[in-house]
């Protein structure tokens, strides 16, 4: 199980709504810790409702340049904006133009984070209502959302550098 982490509590007055980052790997094997990855979603309660806010994903999207697809895309070379992650001590603080993060990680997370030197990042465009911050997500759950018709062609698809602490 997972669990997510709010970015904006006061959806009220933006069109995106409350935006929350859920982190989980992918099955480790003997020899790799697993992908680790990201998601950055809406749960669609901004002043408009959800399909303005989905509305405004996309146009923050558009914006940044990121195609919604299947296209992925290296944000640590191939973006023309800032953005970061730094995985340290069991936190990820994702820094992106509309939002910056700073969210708890499994242990396993972070090892496949940093052994992997990125993390795939999935910005959707679709809100997910039903994962809350701080509500753990069943991993069923989450893979039933992510496998869902239309999800792939409705997100931007990245891959994003860690960054750790130098000491």
């Amino acid at each position: 199980m997972t669990s997510s982490t709010a970015v904006s509590p006061d959806s009220r007055r933006s069109p995106l709504g409350t935006l929350t980052v859920i982190p989980w790997c992918s099955e480790p094997t003997a020899d790799d810790p697993g992908d680790p990855l990201l998601m950055v979603y809406s749960l669609g309660d901004g002043r408009d409702g959800p399909e303005a806010g989905e509305e405004a994903m996309r146009a923050q999207l558009d914006q940044l340049g990121l195609p919604i697809g299947e296209r992925l895309v290296d944000l640590g070379r191939d973006s023309g904006f800032s953005s970061s992650l730094l995985v340290e001590a069991e936190q990820a603080v994702l820094t992106l133009p509309f939002l910056r993060v700073r969210c708890p990680v499994p242990p396993e997370w972070q090892r496949a984070a940093h052994a992997k030197g990125q993390v795939y990042l999935i910005i959707a465009v679709r809100p997910w209502p039903r994962a809350v911050p701080g509500r753990a997500v069943p991993p069923e759950e989450l893979r039933a959302f992510v496998s869902g018709e239309g999800f792939l062609e409705g997100s931007a698809h990245c891959l994003l550098p860690v960054l750790r602490v130098r000491t």
